[in-house]
């Protein structure tokens, strides 16, 4: 599932981010911020026009990401969902 699409508050692990193209600068920056293989991420928010953007939450660090940028991150629900 991508992370775009994960419901709001439902915890998840980051399983890979895709690039779009060779050195893809969006998906390098997402890893280096944090978004890499094992690390739980979760859905806090979204904009209210158009849901965007989504206020994301890795570790106790949170982002604010494009849904376009959300999309390129591939995630696994936890069972059980969020533990907040």
């Amino acid at each position: 599932m991508k992370l775009s699409e994960l419901p709001r508050r439902v915890a998840a692990t980051v399983e890979s981010v895709e690039d779009q193209a060779p050195n893809d600068a969006i998906a390098r920056r997402l890893r280096e911020l944090g978004f890499v293989k094992g690390e739980r991420v979760e859905v806090m928010a979204s904009g209210p026009i158009s849901a965007e953007p989504l206020l994301i939450q890795i570790g106790y660090t949170r982002f604010a990401l494009r849904r376009s940028e959300a999309a390129r991150i591939q995630v696994q629900p936890e069972a059980g969902g969020s533990d907040t």
